[in-house]
């Protein structure tokens, strides 16, 4: 047995509260070292009766690890547990607080794990409608110009060349025109770009949170538009800017006009005085951006601010959640009485960040939702788009990936491909649409919510931003339909088949460019192989199953070899 890769702590996703009734337990241990994994657990004021037993289940793999897990409750929900584990050997360990060892330890009970308590308000909720959801991402300026009154001065030809400061006129009015298109589409969940008022076509520079960029369109069009979502069935989320303000904000503004005598000096981080535009003597977004100054979130002024905007867009407008920028950088106290603010508003509201990384200090359940997976999007970008990676470590990173949150949290991540802040997909894979398919086929069937940016579905590319910041394709001779019917295809699909949304994963096969993966949920299973390669391949795998395919329903039989075609996918649901 290898020692060193035993882990466990009292912690998430080793030890957390799956309900109220229900302790979700995992251990880590080396890949194919441990036989048989029990866990011996009853309540921590127990002391004459004998420990339950039950043996734990390898829920994941990779190539290092084996995740060992089962979900535990007792009376009154105070836990006290220890673990057996035999090697392939037959030897025994037990693993309690103070170590691995090889003595039995049932009677030294007092060095258990205990997890004391299972307290309501420690209960981490997952929203169902966000696991359920099919995420599009709209950049406004550059979705539809549905209103030329409010356009911008010298506003650019609708598809011309972008850049820094292009400016195309998309507003509310032309999203509101496009909805018969997003419900045709399947979506259900639109997240937009920054709506209120700024001097840059991003918006991420907030002038004013209280008001509608005027060439966006006002207030009544938001609603109009939310409105008109929710009788559609599509949620809407905002995205907050709340690490930075604008250099226009009026706090801002402020201390550059009284600089130290400013009420407002503590809102930022200044360095000295006095602040100066040019030489930018205070902190930034990123280093040094002059336009973009960092809130001083620790500051209770600045965070009742903040948190007041967010209450009242939900309260005024009815919206189903918040989009975090930068969310990283700002501080974990902050974004727990932000999350608390916003469920109290509006229970189901949703609170995803946009952290371009490995992120489980900020998802223990008490700030965030989910994230957007950047994780995610760089694996299918080095597995599907530029082929730098084989399935092997594709699929070691998606697994470390998930096994760092708890389960319902992984369900709800943000599984993009592209977005506003980096190249399309399909420029990333060179233009080679067979490629995006597969990435498309593995973004809807693999676990978490699948996340289009507007303008993939109908074979939009562009480079780094503002090239990935391109105009909206509504010409019908121009868009890609054979890549847009696939995308409908696909999340037809997903909303058919629940166990795509909550069932289990299982990688059966990962070889070369070939992955083959299984999800489960209620007694069904479906499975889904995939050839990222231009030759043709023969996979063994043991099936021994009737299956059934979800795209045209014929029946066979796989045994123990599957054969796939160059850059050819399949996906069965099993029938027998």
């Amino acid at each position: 047995m290898n020692k060193h890769a035993i882990y466990h702590i009292l912690d998430t996703p080793y030890a957390y509260a799956k309900d109220i009734d229900t302790l979700s337990v995992t251990l880590r241990a080396a890949k194919n070292d441990i036989k048989i994994c029990n866990i011996h657990y009853k309540s921590r004021y127990d002391w004459e009766n004998s420990f339950n037993i039950k043996k734990m289940k390898i829920k994941d793999t990779n190539n290092l690890f084996d995740f060992f897990s089962t979900d535990i409750s007792i009376e009154r929900n105070r836990y006290r547990y220890f673990f057996e584990l035999i090697d392939n050997e037959g030897n025994r360990f037990f693993l309690d607080e103070r170590g691995l060892r090889g003595e039995e330890i049932r009677r030294k009970e007092a060095t258990a794990f205990q997890y004391p308590y299972i307290a309501k308000p420690d209960v981490y909720n997952e929203e169902k409608w966000l696991q359920e959801a099919i995420v599009y991402q709209i950049f406004v300026d550059r979705f539809c110009n549905g209103d030329k009154s409010n356009d911008p001065e010298n506003v650019a030809k609708w598809g011309s060349e972008v850049n820094e400061t292009s400016m195309f006129g998309g507003d509310i009015q032309g999203i509101i025109n496009k909805l018969d298109y997003l419900e045709d589409l399947g979506v259900n969940l639109l997240y937009l770009t920054p709506i209120f008022k700024s001097s840059s076509n991003h918006k991420y520079n907030t002038a004013d949170y209280y008001k509608i960029d005027s060439q966006l369109g006002n207030i009544e069009n938001v609603k109009e538009l939310v409105k008109k979502c929710h009788d559609k069935n599509i949620k809407v989320v905002f995205d907050a800017v709340f690490n930075h303000s604008g250099a226009d904000f009026f706090a801002f503004e402020d201390v550059l006009l009284n600089q130290e005598k400013s009420k407002y000096k503590d809102w930022y981080f200044i360095d000295s005085f006095p602040v100066n535009l040019e030489e930018v003597n205070y902190y930034t977004f990123a280093d040094n951006v002059a336009t973009m100054p960092k809130f001083n979130t620790h500051n209770e002024e600045v965070k009742n601010y903040l948190l007041n905007v967010a209450k009242y867009w939900i309260d005024e407008m009815g919206i189903d959640g918040w989009r975090l920028d930068v969310c990283d950088e700002v501080d974990h106290s902050f974004w727990r009485d932000f999350k608390k603010a916003v469920k109290n508003h509006k229970k189901e509201a949703i609170v995803i960040g946009e952290i371009m990384h490995e992120a489980s200090s900020f998802l223990k359940g008490d700030q965030l939702d989910g994230i957007m997976n950047y994780p995610f999007k760089g694996a299918l970008v080095d597995f599907f788009g530029n082929r730098t990676i084989d399935a092997k470590m594709f699929s070691e990173i998606l697994s470390i990936n998930r096994n760092i949150y708890m389960d319902s949290i992984t369900r709800q991540m943000w599984n993009l491909i592209g977005s506003h802040d980096t190249q399309r997909f399909l420029t990333e894979c060179g233009e080679k649409i067979e490629r995006m398919k597969l990435a498309i086929v593995f973004q809807f069937t693999y676990i978490g919510v699948p996340y289009i940016y507007y303008g993939d579905e109908v074979g939009l590319n562009g480079g780094e931003e503002p090239q990935s910041r391109k105009c909206m394709i509504w010409n019908q001779e121009n868009q890609n339909n054979e890549l847009l019917n696939f995308y409908k295809k696909f999340i037809l699909i997903r909303k058919n088949n629940k166990v795509l949304v909550y069932g289990t994963f299982k990688v059966l096969y990962c070889k070369g460019n070939n992955i083959v993966f299984e999800r489960e949920y209620k007694n069904k299973k479906v499975i889904v192989a995939i050839n990222n390669d231009y030759e043709s391949s023969i996979i063994s795998i043991r099936i021994n199953a009737e299956v059934q395919d979800i795209f045209t329903l014929e029946s066979s039989f796989i045994g123990t070899k599957m054969y796939l075609g160059p850059m050819e996918f399949k996906l069965y649901r099993i029938v027998g």
